[in-house]
């Protein structure tokens, strides 16, 4: 049997009386602990199975898009916008949608993809790039005061030229070529040199002439 001498036993004592009274307070909170560490690991593992099954989802939305078939490529989109809204698979599978519809000329399905996303994602370059793309289809359905609306709204920079662009085009259309000059010059000055559509927006003004 072990034996102690003096101090020792009067550190045990100590320990022992420590124990007695905080002893049941702290295996509570261990257990406690112990119970928060493994949720947080099971919520880690259900968040790696819900990001692979949407990277698979994806993948295969992908191989159909390749098909063409309208149906089935808006059932692919379909799964990932409703199965996995918060993934960031989920508004590029929205996106991949609405041009299979736009294609297909399914214009008010198009719509709603792409309202989908504006809807949903935190995303600022998708709601951007769906933002375009939906004022894009108002300007062929010809509802310019809505499609104004959309390229009216704050955007991030990079999409600035483009914004402009089509804004030039909507304003157009509606008849108001000097606002579209303006807009279209915007687009020029926000453009690089070096992007391929400068070229294009370029020769949109310069069709317009001379400013009165």
């Amino acid at each position: 049997m072990a034996t102690f001498n003096r101090e020792e036993e009067e550190k045990l004592e100590g320990i022992k009386a420590w124990w007695n009274r905080y002893g049941t307070i702290i295996t509570i909170l261990l257990a406690m602990l112990a119970a928060t560490v493994g949720g947080t690991q099971v919520w880690k593992y259900y968040q790696q199975q819900q990001a692979q099954q949407a990277a698979d989802l994806y993948a295969l939305l992908k191989q159909v898009q390749t098909t063409n078939d309208i149906e089935k490529i808006s059932d692919a989109a379909h799964l990932l916008t409703e199965g996995f809204p918060s993934s960031g698979y989920a508004p590029r599978a929205a996106l991949i949608a609405a041009k299979a519809s736009v294609d297909a000329g399914d214009l008010p399905r198009a719509k709603t993809q792409l309202q989908w996303i504006l809807d949903h994602t935190k995303e600022p370059e998708m709601k951007d790039l769906a933002r375009l793309r939906l004022a894009g289809i108002l300007l062929d359905e010809e509802n310019y005061s809505e499609a104004l609306r959309h390229l009216n709204a704050k955007h991030i920079e990079s999409f600035s030229g483009l914004y402009a662009d089509l804004k030039g085009d909507v304003l157009l259309a509606s008849g108001k070529t000097e606002e579209a000059r303006l807009s279209y010059q915007e687009a020029v000055d926000k453009l690089s040199k070096n992007n391929s559509y400068f070229n294009i927006v370029q020769m949109k003004l310069d069709s317009l002439g001379e400013s009165d």
